[in-house]
């Protein structure tokens, strides 16, 4: 079942959203499950921010009978706005609002950064019923440390446009740190947390999943190291599969 683009209204513009899936799930019990792309890093990246994920919503859908929903975070994808931290949990929410309302539930999937946005929101929003943490970081304060050098590449890879965004640099910076994911994972309030990483990440170390799953202080975790598989697991059919029966053994 293929899905369709729509534009919900965020606070620093318009977002692209992909929506896929039966509608009425949710009124059979079926919690609607919302990716979180990752971070683009090539240059003009943020223009491809969105392939693969639609094909992934799509295959989600069929084999979970749930709604999915990808939404493209400001800068990202044909979405306005300029990337920050706390733009892309704003705008998270306002996906979330505008397809799940005040009531709905959504289990977040987030690729590496957005896993670590993931976390977060899960901290803030009673709607999450759960997350899953795919090549997410568990700590963001070391790859900050130079911030000219993130700010350099996330205008080179087109998420950040505007030359005068931000205003003030250290703040834009302590908003990512802010993150902490490690943080996050230890205040999930017992919602079912799963972490997939690949053996041979050379973006994330391994070693953050399993940082990330023992931070969990209550509740279910599911903590998956896919043998010889690097940073970019959106398309691994294991992973797929795994995300396909976490999600429904969870719900």
């Amino acid at each position: 079942m293929a899905g369709q683009w729509s534009l919900v209204n965020g606070r620093a513009g318009t977002l692209r959203v992909y929506v896929t899936g039966d509608a009425g799930s949710e009124r059979s019990g079926k919690s609607l499950v919302m990716l979180c792309h990752e971070l683009p890093r090539d240059p003009a990246g943020a223009t491809d921010a969105g392939r693969g994920y639609p094909a992934l919503a799509d295959r989600l859908a069929d084999e979970c009978g749930s709604r999915v929903v990808v939404g493209m975070l400001r800068g990202a994808g044909g979405s306005d706005g300029d990337f920050s931290a706390d733009g892309w949990l704003d705008d998270l929410g306002a996906v979330a609002d505008s397809v799940c309302g005040p009531e709905g539930r959504a289990w977040l999937v987030g690729f590496g950064f957005g896993g670590a946005v993931a976390l977060r929101m899960a901290t803030r929003d009673a709607r999450v019923c759960g997350v899953a943490s795919v090549a997410g970081p568990a700590d963001l304060a070391a790859w900050v440390a130079n911030r000219t050098i993130v700010l350099t590449r996330c205008r080179r890879s087109g998420v950040i446009q505007r030359a005068d965004f931000p205003d003030d640099v250290n703040a834009w910076a302590n908003e990512l740190v802010a993150l902490a994911p490690l943080d996050a994972a230890a205040h999930l309030g017992g919602r079912p947390f799963l972490v997939i990483h690949g053996s041979d990440d050379s973006e994330v170390p391994a070693a953050a999943a399993r940082a990330l799953a023992d931070a969990v202080t209550s509740g279910p975790v599911d903590l998956r190291i896919v043998p010889g598989a690097g940073h970019w697991l959106r398309a691994d059919p294991r992973v797929v599969a795994t995300l396909v029966g976490w999600i429904e053994r969870r719900r």
